[in-house]
């Protein structure tokens, strides 16, 4: 994480965190412990609006609807982050490797990045975000 202003505790997190998009334990589980919500229940999956969408646990920006695209996969689908942003590790979780990103500045968990599956993007990369990860600002600046 490179922002100390929003380094908190475990139980700072699950105080702050709201019942906007899930339930108070359903956004912890996500962000902070690394879960996954159900495919094509998120509210950002189906979502075309033009905007940012920003970290639902610090409010940073992450993506711009202009790098939002529909790849079927139940999960709102970026193919490039904000530059700085968003940080990448192997996740070796479930018998697999695959890159697990995280809000740069808070270090909440966003989803997975996977490359080379033929989407016609400029970067052949599909960032797999969880909705309850997300808050999105239209471009007035309103959530």
């Amino acid at each position: 994480m490179s922002d100390p202003s929003k380094s908190k505790s475990e139980g700072e997190w699950r105080a702050i965190l709201s019942p906007e998009q899930a339930s108070p334990t359903e956004e912890f589980r996500i962000l902070r412990e690394k879960g996954t919500e159900r495919a094509g229940t998120g509210k950002y999956d189906k979502f075309y609006d033009e905007g940012v969408y920003a970290c639902a646990g610090c409010g940073t920006p992450l993506y711009k609807s202009t790098t939002k695209f529909n790849s079927g996969c139940g999960w709102p689908a970026f193919f490039d982050a904000i530059p700085g942003a968003v940080e990448r590790h192997e996740d070796r979780s479930f018998g697999m490797t695959r890159i697990e990103i995280t809000c740069k500045a808070c270090g909440g968990h966003l989803g997975h990045v996977f490359k080379g599956e033929g989407f016609p993007t400029p970067t052949d990369e599909r960032h797999c975000v969880n909705s309850v990860s997300l808050n999105f600002i239209d471009e007035q600046g309103k959530s």
